[in-house]
């Protein structure tokens, strides 16, 4: 299985990123990074990665999961992508596997795959709002697993976050 994850282009949050990409090379598992835009992306604390893909070039059908980066610039440049939010809808439509941690939840939020789903994020005024709008289940808890939905409330809870994509993924997987 390959997994697409999904940065901010600038202000990701390191760990988010990391710690995943640490645990999917561990298990040998494919991956690419996609951006709003192709190039040189840069972390809150200064990490960099490479984006290359945009949304509008990537094709759902090659992977398996969608990974979601928070940070504060989730919420700039992710929250209200249109073309990101078809493809949450895509992953969550086919079964795949939709994660996303930190401030990134809101995004599942607006492409309507929370009603009704236990759900847990970065709290912020605004995450909360759209967090409800959405029509989540919020609690209270560092990572949260409903269905093939996977959040995670923030950095701290990045490696507890790798680890519930990964069991998901060797379930998928059989």
């Amino acid at each position: 299985m390959k997994i697409l994850i999904v940065v901010a282009p600038e202000k990701f949050r390191d760990e988010e990123l990391a710690v995943p990409v640490a645990t999917f090379k561990k298990a040998d598992i494919a991956f690419d990074i996609a951006s709003t835009r192709r190039g040189p992306c840069t972390g809150m604390l200064g990490a960099k990665t490479t984006a290359t893909l945009t949304f509008k070039e990537v094709d759902p059908k090659n992977y398996g999961g969608l990974v979601i980066i928070g940070g504060a610039g989730s919420q700039i440049h992710l929250w209200h992508d249109d073309l990101l939010i078809q493809l949450v809808k895509y992953f969550y439509e086919s079964r795949k596997i939709v994660a996303a941690i930190c401030l990134a939840p809101v995004v599942l939020a607006h492409a309507g795959i929370l009603k009704g789903k236990t759900a847990t994020y970065f709290e912020s005024p605004a995450s909360i709002r759209e967090m409800k709008a959405g029509g989540a289940v919020l609690v209270n808890k560092p990572v949260v697993v409903d269905g093939r939905v996977i959040t995670a409330n923030g950095p701290s809870s990045a490696q507890d976050f790798a680890a519930a994509i990964l069991h998901i993924i060797r379930e998928v997987d059989g």
